[in-house]
């Protein structure tokens, strides 16, 4: 299939697609702090710098979208038809580094907790109590 609007168009679309403050990431945050939990943001001393931070708990979660980070089983995890060669490996690098990450996050005694942008599309509520059991068990 052609795509449908021109290269600039795609480039300026695809510049807009950041890194941080993403609306999932902002709805965990707002259900979090509602729970009663503080945390910092994107820790830059933390291995991957991780979207929420809760030191009390030492604690990192990582908002993941499940494009770009490539959830498994997941109906938003596609690969784009056209230079899907590109593409598989821009995901494998994104997949790569989100291991080592956590495994240095691991390494250096932080609990390291992942969540889906699906997840919080179906049931952010769940996502919260889940998360919120886990933290109160370490507290």
């Amino acid at each position: 299939m052609v795509d449908t609007i021109t290269s600039e168009r795609r480039s300026w679309n695809m510049s807009r697609i950041r890194g941080r403050d993403t609306s999932p990431e902002l709805r965990l945050r707002s259900l979090l702090h509602r729970a009663g939990f503080r945390f910092r943001l994107h820790a830059k001393k933390l291995p991957g710098r991780p979207d929420i931070v809760l030191p009390r708990y030492r604690t990192a979660i990582f908002v993941h979208g499940c494009f770009w980070h490539r959830h498994s089983g997941c109906r938003n995890a596609t690969t784009p038809s056209t230079r899907a060669e590109f593409w598989q490996e821009k995901f494998d690098t994104n997949v790569r580094r989100d291991a080592r990450n956590r495994a240095d996050l691991e390494a250096a005694s932080w609990t390291v907790m992942t969540v889906w942008e699906c997840e919080l599309k179906a049931d952010a509520e769940g996502v919260v109590r889940r998360l919120a059991g886990e933290l109160r068990r370490k507290d």
